[in-house]
């Protein structure tokens, strides 16, 4: 919680000079237990867990130096949301921006916060960030247009949780055992990195609530019993004011509302999160997919658990994040320069392996950053051939008006992130509701430029969307930030198995913009990846992108050559084993002396089989 006297010192540095805020970061592995069920390694900061949440004022310069103390794995931090509009090496997304920092090595982010609002911090780096390298990251503005409206500012993290460590459990994901791609399935859920929060409220007061979606896999759905409140920001754009009582918060969203508490002081109001099972292949009977927390008031009053009473968590019915409108009035843009058009795919290649594809390219990372293929490249920067194939490069020209359709050929949904950018959501099917979930039982439904609903006057702007299942999302933005960026799904799982692909904006600006630092190439050097090159780390010749790191193959449609005369050669040995069976079988019954009847008294046991009926919980009546 936020005190006012703080929120007071912010007002009164509207007219001050921007400060340098510097954080030293140490990151190493430390041992916490946050749902009480069983210590584990965490990854921590300065050898303690949770992380701190940084806070800056808007304008403020921020410095991390981190060091990597990890030991066994390499590391990064991303600063989610955060534009990097001149600063792309700061991104801190390996292998698009920076090498991985490997163990031992220390590396500095930089960087202006020029932009206001909610955001977080996490690692970038394979499959790290769900093991605990996770926090908020505050950025106040005191011109903000909800700003004299609150006391205090609570800020609330929401996350998934595995008992048992991402390296453990990332070798069962992608594995030939798992051909389906299920992903695994969090031991619990947490609120602020921990379970049953207590917030002290004072009554009939308003506070700013952040809201902050962590998670590796799970959204959530999230409301107060007896409240409504306001939204005034999603992923760091202001919005008109917007009455709800419900938020459908997926992984890396973050909305801020306003909360008036109650006038009375005689109960505890709950804070009720309920995990969305849609996502999850299985429910775990012993899984509690509903936690609850309180808004203290009275402090000598019962901290009731809520009770659920309906099955599914489509009767719990959230505020559709489409109607919102930036209070800026920022107009839809134009009709775009150029269409981005791409597919969901989850699809097993010649490994065995499940993975995620955009249209038909699973994201390989290369085997230089992107960024530096870019600075190395000179006149053939602005080729998209020297970034790789499968790294899925677009090369978008300078303030280009940008449209992104995003199609679903997934039974799931999936929260889509675009680094260095917010962008106009401008079309979207289904909505948020009863209808959310509507096309798993048929075919996808892809979008048609011909035949839409019309695009909104003045659209919301997110950095994170939900492409509902088998539904599909109409994006649009200005490509006026020069850089490589991503754009991936936000869960580590999709991400992981390839579900991401690079744009590469004015590519001709990048070198009078961007500048790498000595210690950034040391990190690179020190885990010796090559910092010079195309996607295969050939100086030589760009265009040649012999031994680039390559997607497996697609499985072919029916058989090769190769698996028609091994069928072949199969059937030919079955059909004469059978017959041998058939052939000797008969002789020796023709041999076997006939035997009097025996008489059998049989009995036979009926065993039962229960399935267990999972049902998620949802919101009181």
């Amino acid at each position: 919680m936020r005190s006012s006297s703080l929120v007071a010192l912010v007002g009164m540095a509207l007219g001050a000079a921007a400060k340098t805020v510097n954080y030293d970061f140490d990151v190493s592995w430390v041992k916490a237990n946050p749902d009480g069920s069983t210590d584990r390694d965490i990854i921590g900061i300065n050898g303690a867990w949770p992380l701190p949440i940084i806070e800056v004022d808007k304008g403020d310069r921020l410095i991390v130096n981190v060091t990597n103390s990890l030991g066994d794995k390499s590391t990064s931090i991303h600063w989610h949301g955060m534009f990097q509009n001149g600063t792309n090496e700061m991104d801190g997304a390996s292998m698009f921006t920076q090498c991985p920092i490997p163990p031992g090595s220390s590396f500095t982010y930089d960087f202006v916060v020029d932009q206001n609002g909610t955001y977080w911090y996490h690692c970038h780096t394979d499959y790290c960030y769900p093991d605990g390298y996770r926090q908020a990251l505050i950025v106040h503005d005191a011109s903000a247009p909800f700003a004299d409206q609150y006391e205090e500012e609570i800020v609330i993290t929401l996350a998934d949780w595995y008992h048992d460590l991402q390296k453990d459990l990332s070798p069962k994901f992608m594995s030939l055992y798992n051909p389906t791609g299920a992903e695994p399935i969090p031991d619990s859920f947490l609120m602020n990195d921990g379970q049953n929060n207590q917030f002290n409220v004072k009554p009939n007061t308003t506070y700013l609530l952040r809201i902050i979606n962590t998670a590796d896999f799970i959204a959530q759905y999230f409301y107060i019993e007896g409240h409504n409140f306001t939204i005034v920001e999603v992923d760091g754009v202001y919005t008109e004011p917007q009455e709800a009582d419900t938020l459908y918060i997926h992984i890396a969203q973050r909305y801020s509302v306003l909360l008036t508490t109650a006038a009375s002081t005689d109960v505890n109001y709950k804070i009720v999160t309920v995990a969305d099972q849609d996502l999850m292949d299985t429910v775990p009977s012993n899984l509690q997919l509903n936690n609850t927390n309180w808004l203290v008031l009275n402090s000598s009053a019962p901290l009731d658990q809520a009770v659920m009473t309906v099955e599914t968590s489509d009767d719990l019915l959230p505020f559709d994040d489409f109607a919102l409108v930036p209070s800026d009035g920022m107009a839809l843009l134009p009709e775009p320069d150029i269409q981005i058009n791409v597919t969901v795919y989850m699809v097993n290649l010649m490994t065995g392996f499940n993975y995620a594809e955009l249209n038909n390219i699973t994201y390989t990372a290369p085997k230089v950053p992107s960024l530096y293929t870019s600075l190395s490249s000179d006149e053939l920067r602005t080729e998209e051939l020297v970034y790789g194939e499968f790294t899925h490069p677009v090369v978008l020209g300078h303030n280009q008006v940008v449209e992104i359709i995003l199609n679903n050929g997934d039974g799931g949904s999936h929260p889509f992130h675009l680094h260095g950018h917010n962008f106009q959501v401008i079309n979207r099917e289904p909505a948020y509701g009863p209808t959310f979930n509507s096309y798993l039982d048929g075919d996808p439904i892809g979008y048609d430029p011909s035949n839409h609903t019309d695009f909104p006057a003045i659209p919301i702007r997110r950095d994170v969307v939900v492409l509902p299942p088998q539904g599909f999302v109409v994006l649009r933005f200005v490509a006026d930030n020069p850089g490589i960026w991503a754009f991936h799904c936000h869960i580590d799982w999709h991400m992981a198995s390839g579900l991401a692909m690079t744009f590469v904006e004015a590519p001709e600006l990048i070198p009078s913009r961007i500048t790498i630092p000595d210690d950034h190439y040391a990190a690179c050097a020190a885990g010796a990846v090559p910092t010079v090159g195309n996607a295969a780390a050939n100086t030589e010749d760009y265009t040649d992108l012999s031994g680039q790191n390559a997607q497996p193959k697609d499985i072919p449609d029916g058989f090769t050559r190769r698996g028609e005369v091994a069928m072949a050669f199969s059937i030919l040995s079955a059909l004469l084993g059978i017959a041998s069976l058939v052939y000797y079988g008969l002789v020796d019954l023709q041999r076997r002396p006939k035997e009097a009847p025996v008489a059998r008294d049989s009995s036979s046991g009926e065993g039962e089989v229960s399935e267990t009926a999972v049902a998620v919980p949802a919101k009181a009546e």
